[in-house]
């Protein structure tokens, strides 16, 4: 059974697959109208969404299908206690593939090793976000052709942005990709990710100091969510403000990005800009959600089957956001590219 849990579960070739495909969609949407026609997506959201859930609705929708699914866990027998593992397994039942959003990191991987259907990775905890990066991959190839050799500027909360760290892991396998991170102190790239840059990268203090380098500026919001003190937010939230002046010093075809909901890391002056991207980059995000559903479905009725991999089993994972901290999973790790022993589920280092 093949999911999208993670970017890296595509192959570029299959990046390019999938990109190709929303491409197509766009040319010719009438095409694709009733290709998903009895199909049934189940939106299980156990964190708020607004964009990612509308998005995936919407991508269903047009493709033909059918959409059912919570947009929050009290609203679902997981306010009894019930499981990820229990839910996938009656959900299984019921749907034809699923996107999950969960708030503890893996949770969607445990729910594709009880599934018998697709699992999306509609973002979990600070962990990954494939969708999103689909989304932001696709606007890139719209709006600079290419995905070489490109100088991506990484603003805001690094530290648990899930949308910073699957784009990372997708643009590294992208001959000359270069980073500029651009964040507070408390907020600065973990040093587990830092590991994926391979020195390809520096830090800077301020957005003055990126604008002239970067292709493309990846603006993130700071996520109270996120933060265990919440005076520490109230600290941080205004630390890097995009606005017309900081526009001024950049590059005349750089791109603004954003994954959004911004609060106002970008001032609504930039909005007229041509290269502020971020609300073609939401209309992107159906596009490639469609494609993705229809992919996946049609890999599933192909049989198409994931790589083997090797997995040990292992002790708790010290990641109190693991989802394998306070569900009955098994135990599992993997060693990755540079002989690290890492989590299954969050790829914390064990």
């Amino acid at each position: 059974m093949r999911h999208l849990l993670d970017p890296t579960d595509l192959s570029t070739q299959e990046v390019e697959q999938i990109i190709s495909r929303a491409l197509d969609i766009i040319e010719h949407r009438e095409q694709y109208a009733e290709v998903c026609k009895g199909k049934k997506l189940a939106t299980l959201f156990y964190e708020p969404s607004t964009r990612t859930r509308l998005s995936f609705t919407a991508a269903m929708m047009e493709l033909g299908g059918e959409v059912l699914g919570f947009s929050d866990a009290k609203s679902s027998s997981v306010s009894k206690g019930e499981t990820v593992a229990d839910t996938i397994r009656v959900v299984s039942a019921f749907a034809d593939i699923v996107a999950m959003r969960h708030f503890k990191e893996g949770g969607p991987r445990v729910a594709s090793e009880y599934s018998r259907i697709p699992i999306i990775n509609a973002g979990d905890g600070g962990h990954s976000h494939p969708t999103q990066t689909m989304t932001d991959l696709l606007t890139i190839r719209r709006e600079i052709g290419r995905f070489d050799h490109l100088t991506i500027g990484l603003c805001g909360d690094l530290k648990y942005g899930r949308t910073v760290h699957s784009l990372i892991k997708a643009m590294n396998r992208y001959e000359g990709t270069r980073y500029v991170l651009i964040s507070p102190e408390e907020l600065r790239l973990p040093d587990y990710m830092k590991q994926e840059l391979h020195d390809n990268y520096i830090e800077v203090q301020t957005l003055e100091e990126a604008m002239p380098l970067v292709d493309v500026l990846y603006m993130t919001r700071v996520q109270q969510e996120r933060f265990a003190d919440q005076a520490e937010y109230e600290r941080l939230k205004d630390s890097f403000i995009l606005d017309e002046e900081k526009m001024k010093l950049a590059k005349s075809d750089m791109i603004v990005m954003h994954p959004l909901p911004r609060v106002n890391e970008i001032t609504v002056g930039v909005d007229k800009d041509p290269r502020a991207a971020y609300f073609r980059q939401v209309e992107n995000g159906k596009y490639v959600r469609k494609a993705i559903i229809y992919t996946l479905l049609q890999w599933k009725e192909q049989e198409l089957l994931n790589q083997p991999e090797t997995f040990t089993t292992t002790s708790l994972c010290h990641n109190d956001r693991c989802i394998s901290v306070t569900e009955p999973v098994e135990k599992k790790a993997y060693v990755d590219r540079e002989g690290v022993t890492r989590c299954f589920y969050c790829d914390h280092e064990l």
